[in-house]
């Protein structure tokens, strides 16, 4: 069934048919549920799971492989077990002792259909709204809430649960260690656990219970005796082994993977804070619109534990993260309501330092201002931005929100929630760097202050014309896909000044742009290629995994996406699972011990970026920038050029070499013997412009041993003379030397002599740099 043409009543007819469908499924689905056993059922479900993820070759025989294909089943049967903790929630305990698995498979197959229902439901509802809080785009962000609402199944890595929750507990942890007993550390050890128990714990039981079955196999063996004696003598003997071999058949078949009581040390008060009681719940499936549909809130959303007997169990990890960081904070404020400003202070400084805090050793020698004060431009009234970060000529502007990322209501019952939800945590992040952005431009040199005992107190000063590349962000402690990457859709979200986008993150995403890009010089390179995608409209990726996947994989993949769109003009770009490099490491059992994804780079282009990032002399980041800017073809030329001209300085003092192109590059390498000249270098780099007519140059100075390797490097300003002078009559007699030489190899080849030319394209160039012509000097702008 399509939408496209399809009248207001004919679609407003479609919305009601699928609502009911939903409520219908979802009513058999907990009645399927709430009839099995709980436990039995949960380790059928795990075990689906893992059927389904392992290689088709391996499950070909399946008779599930058929009818739900592993790339979808996995994804569906998080849905399965959220409906799980929903109806365990709601529903007293099941008589039933034994599973029924044909009602096990129909659950599945209705979990899939239910699910196509819900998003055939937000389109249908979505695409009647024409006009909104966010203008002509109100219907696609309405419909990407709804969408992502039953979609998104919590797309984390799970082996980052103790690095979040170490962090954004951190503040609290004197008051946590009052009610519980433990602190932030602990905390985040026990939700670490419960993540691996759950990620890696099937596995785990198998090998342990593979290696009991062959000490008993060689027990047998060795005695004589039958599998059956021998399992009973080994029993008797190893007593520990015997209770090790239990727990591995519960945690390979009835769900104990999920036990939090035992695969963690998290307190009986803090997990009965975080957990339902059975039948509990009563709101999901009341009657009314969207009973026990996806549309109404899960309530795994509220409280991801369910208590089952006396234990504990995580059913589901994917919403643990967020619904356990909010009931956990809501608790405490529970039990204390005296903390409550404590509480606010200390979220504000968590939430507000993250950035310089977790890239602490990429910004290390940046000056960071907290709690910025200023006179708005237009008010002429003191106002305050968060956190302002200047290194060399990169200035990042964070405007953190310490909040929940986005509301617990259904997008489909209460919108307008979500839709002060975005407003809170993009529009006025926005407005806040806006009006930063505006004081910034509105004369040559501005100050900034700091308040101190009540009064504004100077705390430095700066000028726009400093920076090179200025960044404006809005970070928000838990993930906000896909608004966070889509932002730039809405109305007002324009570039600041005309040419700065705005970007949105969260603290989860820094954690991971932490690990894959570990100096400055990558994470200021990637943020300046996210700008650019920030400023496309039209153009979809995700989340903030996706952008960094692509980065990863093409380096300055906006240019494709700039091509394609000039090439075919759609109206709409979408690049889709770009985020596989970070899953698969990820995914990966021993991935701490493994190299880290990362772009393709020729050890001796490191080696000169490592320099520039040991010296970081004043300009250095423009210069790496410039250097990661090049493809793959383009950075082994350099690299290929540097080695052989390294070399040569056993015989040379000084060796130079230049490419074209939209902004050229010169890079001049000299022994330690003398120190470094820099007039020299920018009189060879302005002579390269004029001979080969180049407007901009990034000049590299770079000292160099041909053993040692690179001792330092640094950026060096050239620039075209204003006019020919006695003073840099050598540059131009320079750039007409390089001009002639240039003249006569294209005026040999013009000829197309027999006689071999003097230096033809696909001979080393005559600048020394190693490479052929055609890709050196033989390149015009």
């Amino acid at each position: 069934m399509q939408l496209a043409g399809m009248s207001d009543s004919k679609r407003l007819e479609v919305a009601e048919s699928t609502r009911q469908e939903m409520e219908a499924l979802a009513r058999r689905m907990r009645d399927l549920i709430a009839a099995q056993p709980p436990l039995d059922l949960l380790g059928y479900v795990y075990g689906q799971r893992l059927l389904m993820s392992l290689p088709k070759s391996d499950t070909s025989t399946a008779p599930e492989a058929e009818d739900h294909p592993s790339d979808t089943l996995v994804d569906d049967t998080q849905l399965v077990l959220e409906y799980l903790h929903a109806t365990l929630a709601s529903t007293p305990p099941s008589e039933r002792s034994s599973l029924d698995e044909a009602a096990c498979a129909e659950l599945l197959e209705l979990v899939t259909k239910l699910k196509a229902a819900a998003l055939f439901h937000a389109m249908a509802t979505s695409a009647g709204t024409e006009d909104g809080a966010f203008g002509p785009g109100t219907a696609d962000v309405e419909f990407q809430a709804k969408s992502t609402w039953v979609n998104l199944r919590g797309n984390r890595y799970q082996v980052l649960e103790g690095e979040f929750y170490r962090y954004v507990l951190a503040p609290h942890d004197a008051r946590l260690r009052e009610e519980y007993g433990i602190g932030a550390a602990e905390i985040a050890a026990g939700f670490q656990s419960l993540a691996n128990a759950i990620r890696t714990g099937q596995s785990e039981a198998f090998e342990v219970l593979a290696k009991q079955i062959d000490d008993v196999q060689t027990l047998a063996l060795g005695r004589g005796e039958s599998f059956e004696q021998a399992t009973a003598t080994w029993a008797e003997g190893h007593p520990e082994h015997l209770k090790a071999a239990a727990r591995g058949v519960d945690d390979m078949l009835r769900g104990g993977i999920c036990n939090v009581s035992r695969h963690t040390q998290l307190p009986p008060a803090l997990l009965a804070d975080l957990a339902y009681e059975r039948g509990e719940e009563t709101e999901f499936f009341a009657e009314g619109r969207y009973s026990g549909t996806p549309y109404r809130t899960l309530p795994a959303r509220k409280k991801p534990l369910i208590k089952i007997d006396s234990d504990y169990y995580g059913v589901d990890t994917c919403l643990t993260r967020d619904a356990s960081y909010r009931a956990l904070l809501w608790n405490l404020l529970r039990r204390r309501p005296e903390y409550a400003e404590p509480f606010k202070a200390g979220q504000k400084e968590m939430s507000e330092s993250a950035l310089p805090n977790i890239f602490a050793e990429q910004l290390k020698g940046a000056t960071v201002y907290r709690e910025v004060y200023y006179r708005d431009v237009h008010s002429r009234e003191w106002v305050e931005n968060d956190t302002l970060i200047v290194i060399d000529d990169l200035l990042l502007l964070v405007e953190a929100k310490a909040g929940a990322a986005a509301t617990i209501a259904s997008p489909a019952t209460d919108f307008d929630r979500h839709v002060r939800a975005i407003k809170d945590l993009v529009l006025k992040a926005y407005q806040q760097c806006k009006r930063f952005f505006d004081y910034l431009a509105s004369v040559d040199e501005v100050r900034i202050f700091k308040r101190v005992d009540g009064k504004h107190v100077p705390a430095g000063q700066m000028r726009r014309a400093q920076f090179r590349v200025l960044i404006p962000i809005g970070l928000t402690v838990e993930s906000f896909s896909p608004v966070s990457t889509m932002c730039k859709e809405l109305p007002g979200i324009v570039p600041l000044l005309g040419q700065h986008p705005f970007l949105c993150q969260s603290i989860d995403d820094l954690f991971v742009l932490n690990r894959f890009l570990p100096t400055l010089g990558q994470l200021a390179h990637y943020l300046e290629v996210r700008q650019v995608l920030a400023g496309m409209k039209g153009v979809r990726l995700f989340d903030e995994i996706d952008h960094l996947g692509a980065y990863i994989k093409k380096n300055r993949f906006d240019r494709d996406i700039e091509e394609q769109r000039v090439k075919d003009k759609p109206s709409l770009i979408v690049w889709d699972g770009m985020s596989k490099p970070v899953d698969d490491y990820f995914a990966l059992p021993d991935w701490e011990s493994q190299p880290i994804p990362k772009q393709e780079c020729p050890a001796e282009l490191e080696k000169l970026l490592e320099a520039l990032d040991r010296t970081r002399m004043p300009g250095w980041l423009a210069a790496e920038s410039h250097l990661r800017n090049y493809g793959a073809e383009g950075r082994l030329d350099i690299a290929s050029t540097l080695e052989k001209l390294r070399a040569s300085l056993a015989q040379y003092p000084n060796r130079y070499f230049s490419m074209t192109g939209e902004e050229a590059l010169f890079i001049w390498l000299q022994s330690p013997e003398k120190p470094l000249d820099a007039a020299a270098v920018r009189g060879k780099a302005a002579a390269a412009m004029l001979a080969t007519r180049a407007t901009r140059i990034i000049a590299i100075a770079v000292v160099a041993n041909p053993s040692d390797g690179y001792l330092s490097a640094q950026w060096v300003k050239a620039a075209l003379p204003e006019e020919s002078a006695a003073e840099n009559s050598h540059i131009y007699e320079d750039a007409e030397r390089m001009r002639s030489r240039i003249s006569r190899i294209e005026a040999s080849e013009d000829k197309k002599s027999t006689a071999p030319p003097r230096l033809g394209r696909n001979e080393p160039c005559w600048c020394g740099s190693g490479i052929k012509f055609k890709k050196c000097h033989g390149r015009q702008p």
